[in-house]
């Protein structure tokens, strides 16, 4: 197969990440006979400093030509500790999600058996855990009109949805639910909210069209706590943009690191595929970002593409990384000289040498071939 996918790296830890999921789908181009090519484009803070626009014409016009998206991380703390400023990297973001109608962001969460230890959470409440949550992103609150009066002392944010756009996402978690264990969990706030009555409306009437899947509700408060008590009792969350955010983020303890979950935001046309981390400017450049959110994120883009077993590949040596240690600070106690491009490194000599599970230790600390 040939893919042509654009490369938006953006700011902090965004380009050290983005540059080993590029290696591992350099290694899988290699292995399996495809072709793909890569395009870089600035996004975020860096394209504000460059081009004084977080989301520039040029790259936008790049996306739209390519096949899908990799996307890095955007943010910088001299926008993030000006609450006044009027461009924003996020703004770049965003707007890149309505231009392509990425309406529905697919963020999976696994607990792996190896890194049990490493979450806050107890083994027994974590293990087995294996959720993906649907989250609407292209309406809602962060998408609504906003005002601010004259005096700066009143402002508001408009949170609107209607059916078509509660409807597209409503049958993509649906038919997820199908192929896993035919649960759907919708997180809302319909006790208080008009928009969330909205939803519960018409999931309840979408979930008709699908007689093999259970449909549940819970409200956003006790989904979060249910999040951290029973984790277990979900399979696919369908939520809307601002609850899906939050629920994610709040997720991600569960695997014991952020670093570990991958996204993708799929629209009709376009995909995108992104860590869901932030920038992390503090650990620009110091080799302790975990590239794995972003190198499971290219396995997510080769599944969109249906190259499974490619994706599967991707995974066990992930997995493999994982077991021996093969990982940055945040989830390694054991070793303390495993880099960002290290961890790249072995998952690529992996996926190049699958046969040979002959493992040097000592190679692999050095920083050396890692399998022989």
């Amino acid at each position: 197969m040939k893919l042509n996918i654009a490369v938006l790296p953006g700011d902090g830890i965004g380009p050290e990440v983005t540059n080993q999921a590029i290696k591992v789908l350099k290694a899988i181009a290699s292995e399996f006979d495809h072709n793909f090519t890569f395009k870089n484009a600035d996004v975020g803070a860096i394209a504000i400093d460059k081009h004084n626009d977080p989301l520039p014409d040029a790259t936008l016009d790049i996306c739209k030509s390519t096949d899908a998206i990799l996307f890095g991380a955007i943010g910088h703390p001299k926008y993030d500790n000006d609450p006044s400023a009027k461009v924003r990297p996020e703004q770049g973001l965003l707007k890149l999600r309505k231009e392509l109608g990425l309406f529905a962001n697919i963020r999976p969460v696994k607990a792996y058996d190896t890194l049990l230890d490493k979450s806050p959470l107890k083994r027994n409440i974590i293990k087995g855990v294996d959720i993906v949550i649907y989250r609407e992103l292209t309406g809602g609150i962060y998408f609504g009109k906003k005002y601010l009066s004259e005096d700066g002392n009143v402002a508001s944010d408009l949170c609107e949805y209607s059916r078509p756009e509660i409807e597209r996402i409503t049958h993509l978690a649906f038919e997820a639910a199908q192929n896993r264990r035919n649960k759907v969990t919708l997180v809302d706030k319909a006790n208080v909210l008009e928009s969330s009555r909205l939803w519960r409306r018409v999931v309840t009437e979408v979930a008709e069209n699908y007689k093999d899947v259970e449909l549940d509700f819970l409200f956003v408060d006790n989904a979060a706590m249910q999040m951290i008590l029973n984790p277990k009792q979900f399979d696919v969350i369908l939520t809307e943009n601002m609850f899906g955010d939050i629920i994610s983020d709040e997720a991600s303890v569960i695997g014991g690191s952020i670093g570990l979950l991958a996204s993708a935001s799929i629209g009709k046309k376009y995909a995108m595929f992104e860590p869901i981390h932030g920038s992390f400017p503090q650990a620009t450049g110091k080799g302790i970002a975990n590239p794995i959110a972003s190198i499971l994120s290219a396995a997510m883009l080769l599944e969109h593409f249906e190259l499974f077993n490619e994706a599967q590949f991707i995974k066990i040596a992930v997995e493999k990384s994982l077991k021996l240690h093969i990982s940055t600070p945040d989830i390694n106690s054991k070793y303390d000289n495993i880099t960002t491009s290290k961890v790249g490194d072995f998952i690529e000599d992996f996926i190049n040498n699958p046969d040979d599970t002959n493992m040097n230790f000592t190679n692999i600390h050095l920083g050396q071939s890692t399998i022989i």
